[in-house]
C-alpha cells in the first residue's frame, strides 16, 4: 500500500489501512515512547493514546512533510502530555550529584551502543530525561522545550545540563566510558 493510499484510507477510517500504519510506523514509536517513559508499559500506554490521536487527527496531516515526522511530532506531544499529566518536571538532582553539574561541552563518543545510552537515560529523573529528550534527540529549541513542558527557558537549559553530567556520570560508573585524569574529559568507550 502506497503511502498516499495509506493515508486516504486512515482518513476514510478504513482499519485495515489503520493496521498498517499502525504496523509500519509503531516499532519506532515505541522506541520514542520508551525514551521517555519510565517502563515499557508506560511507553505502550503513550504509544497507544498516541496512535489514537494519530487516528483522529489524520485529516491535519497537509502532507507537506514526511508522514513518519507528522507522527513522531505527535507521539512526542503525547508523550510530553502523558508526562506533564502525571509527573513534574522540575525535579531537583539528589546532593550526592551536586559536584558533578559543571558544565561540559565535550560530546559523548559516538560509538556507544544505542541500547546501553537508552537505558542509562531512563535513570536520569524525569524533568532531566524529558529535556534531553527533546533538545539532544528531537531537536527542540530550549525556547520549545519551556512552551511544552510550561518552564522557563533557563530551566530547559540547566536541566538539560544537570543531564548530560549526570548520563555521564552513569556512563563511567556502568563502564560504558571511561574518564580521563583531567577533569571531564573522556576516553573511548571501554565497550565498544
Amino acid at each position: 500500500m502506497t503511502e498516499e493510499i495509506l493515508i486516504i484510507g486512515c482518513q476514510e477510517k478504513n482499519p485495515q489501512a489503520q493496521q498498517e500504519l499502525y504496523q509500519r510506523f509503531s516499532p519506532k514509536m515505541l522506541s520514542v515512547c520508551y525514551r521517555y517513559a519510565k517502563s515499557r508499559e508506560d511507553a505502550e500506554d503513550m504509544l497507544q493514546e498516541g496512535f489514537i490521536k494519530v487516528f483522529t487527527q489524520i485529516n491535519q496531516f497537509e502532507q507537506r512533510g514526511s508522514l513518519e515526522g507528522w507522527i513522531l511530532k505527535t507521539i512526542v506531544h503525547t508523550c510530553i502530555n502523558h508526562l506533564k499529566k502525571y509527573k513534574k518536571f522540575t525535579e531537583h538532582v539528589d546532593l550526592i550529584h551536586a559536584e558533578a553539574l559543571m558544565s561540559n561541552q565535550e560530546y559523548l563518543p559516538g560509538m556507544l551502543q544505542a541500547k546501553q545510552i537508552i537505558e542509562c537515560i531512563r535513570q536520569l529523573p524525569i524533568g532531566y530525561r524529558t529535556v534531553l529528550n527533546l533538545f539532544a534527540l528531537e531537536g527542540y529549541s530550549h525556547r520549545e522545550i519551556g512552551s511544552l513542558l510550561d518552564i522557563e527557558e533557563s530551566t530547559s537549559r540547566s536541566q538539560y545540563t544537570r543531564a548530560k553530567m549526570m548520563l555521564e556520570d552513569i556512563l563511567v560508573k556502568k563502564n560504558i566510558m571511561q574518564q580521563k585524569k583531567e577533569k571531564n574529559k573522556w576516553l573511548v568507550p571501554v565497550n565498544g
